[in-house]
């Protein structure tokens, strides 16, 4: 067994994760996977890096307000432990002479021993000059929500009435959501199970297979998870499937499927006959459909193969509803996954796009006379979302969008009358942000 670590050892390891996310461009749930730790340093390290990198560009703009070096040209490591040291003496989570005096330490674990007065000088400096220092970088819409500047432009450009509350809850700790899988249990049965287990457990108004818990939790002590009884999904995802809506005896496509979660929920609630393609682009990524079909007890046709070259996997036969769940740049769970913010760059978004309105049009080529394909992406950009339905819309005879009449008393959304499709707003009833487009062929 490892020892413990201590205090500044687990401070010391989350700017080294910041740094690897921030200066090497690595995903923070990657690098967290790989994660020994166990029980409290594990949870610390985890929310110290999390709640540094969600904060990161304000955390930035604080430390050049504090010290005439510049920022970017600081050590890696030991800007990062500065970050480290100044979300702690901001989140009020730790008391505060304990998290300067650790992060001190913490930068004699990296190797910094020169450095420990700098971190030192610099971090008592913020608790003389706190409220001086916060007004003056706050005026700054981008520093204070602590998101990229060219993120905050399109918002403002494209969502002007949404963009403050997108930002806003892009800060925010996203809730847990969990869907039963009503083929091994009732939502009745297992909200009771949890409560009778210690949790908060609520019911989402539109998603009739989710519910809320709270405090969040460790999915292995779940009642009924490695029976199959329960999944981990935003309840925002669980919906991609209610507007879907498949049914017994269809053929249905979920064209970019891994790692699973809606190919399940669409065999979870037709619960008759049917048949699923779970189609992926990465081999690799089809290893957690596999595992999760086994562990609810559910069965597909799992291939390896690009939506947009049918020809290398197609067997001819039309499909009755489609799923297509494009890449993108995942704008709409910032809350989930901060990194999104520092990984994510404006240069991304066409690629991107012309990348989705390639999959749209091959995927329409796909679909049976009559049939239903549902567009969805988890982002908030105008560019990855109603531009490209529009365009398909405008390009595509006989094509019908469906959603404004199947989203009514959803509330108006942030698509709106602006364009086509429904896109929920990151935080709106506890959801992540997702944009839905259900267009119909014509019979």
């Amino acid at each position: 067994m490892s020892p413990t670590p201590t205090p500044a050892q687990i401070r010391a390891a989350a700017a080294r994760l910041v740094s690897q996310t921030a200066d090497g461009g690595r995903s923070l749930d990657d690098l967290l996977a790989a994660d020994a730790d166990e029980g409290s340093a594990r949870g610390l390290k985890r929310s110290l890096a999390y709640g540094t990198l969600r904060w990161h560009f304000r955390l930035v703009a604080i430390l050049a307000r504090l010290t005439e070096r510049p920022v970017d040209r600081m050590q890696p490591e030991l800007r990062a432990l500065l970050e480290v040291g100044l979300f702690q003496l901001l989140s009020g989570e730790t008391a505060e002479h304990a998290a300067v005096a650790e992060t001190v330490n913490a930068a004699r674990e990296l190797g910094f021993a020169r450095g420990a007065g700098f971190v030192n000088a610099v971090l008592r400096r913020f608790q003389r000059e706190r409220a001086a220092v916060l007004r003056a970088v706050d005026v700054d819409l981008a520093v204070r929500t602590a998101h990229p500047r060219w993120f905050v432009e399109a918002l403002q450009r494209e969502r002007p009435a949404a963009a403050v509350a997108i930002l806003e809850a892009n800060n925010a700790h996203p809730p847990m959501w969990l869907r039963v899988n009503r083929q091994r249990a009732s939502v009745t049965d297992y909200q009771a199970a949890l409560v009778a287990a210690g949790w908060q457990a609520e019911r989402h108004p539109r998603a009739p297979d989710a519910l809320r818990i709270e405090p969040a939790a460790d999915v292995r002590t779940l009642p009924g998870f490695a029976a199959g009884q329960v999944s981990v999904q935003d309840a925002a995802a669980q919906l991609a499937v209610e507007l879907l809506a498949p049914k017994s005896g269809e053929r249905i496509l979920d064209a970019c499927a891994a790692p699973g979660g809606k190919t399940c929920h669409i065999l979870e609630r037709v619960g008759g006959p049917c048949h699923v393609t779970a189609l992926d682009v990465s081999a690799a990524r089809l290893d957690r459909v596999h595992e999760n079909l086994l562990r609810l007890g559910l069965s597909a046709d799992v291939r390896a193969g690009d939506v947009a070259t049918p020809a290398d996997w197609w067997d001819g036969k039309a499909y009755d509803r489609i799923l297509l769940d494009v890449p993108c740049s995942a704008t709409g769970v910032i809350r989930r996954h901060p990194d999104i913010k520092l990984l994510r760059r404006a240069s991304d978004i066409q690629p991107l796009a012309r990348r989705q309105r390639v999959l749209l049009r091959a995927a329409w080529g796909l679909l049976a006379p009559g049939g239903t394909l549902l567009y969805t992406s988890c982002s908030v950009l105008w560019a990855e979302n109603e531009a490209v339905v529009a365009e398909f819309l405008r390009d595509t005879t006989g094509a019908e969008d469906r959603t404004a009449l199947l989203t009514q008393g959803w509330g108006p959304g942030a698509a709106g009358s602006a364009g086509p499709g429904y896109l929920n707003l990151p935080g709106a009833a506890g959801m992540d942000g997702f944009y839905y487009a259900c267009l119909v062929r014509p019979a």
